[in-house]
């Protein structure tokens, strides 16, 4: 089973969110029908940058990783780094 960290940028306001999920698509539904109390006022998202990951374990260490870099700087700079921009 995969696992993925994902960053999901809010159009209502450009915040970004940082998570993990076993299913992308479900996630990001439940995130965008305000089912997820951290961002229920912020929707709708959308998937700005993924990693995929064999084991819930390993996504978890890069989502604290990520998350603790507290840095809209660094988020922007991954997905400008995936992106080729």
């Amino acid at each position: 089973m995969a696992y993925w960290v994902y960053v999901l940028r809010s159009l209502k306001n450009d915040s970004y969110y940082i998570g993990y999920a076993s299913d992308l698509e479900r996630r990001l539904k439940q995130h965008n029908d305000g089912l997820v109390k951290a961002t229920k006022y912020k929707r709708p998202f959308e998937i700005i940058y993924t990693e995929q990951f064999d084991s819930g374990t390993e996504a978890r260490k890069r989502e604290f990783l990520l998350k603790s870099k507290k840095s809209r700087k660094y988020i922007d700079w991954l997905i400008a780094q995936k992106t080729g921009v």
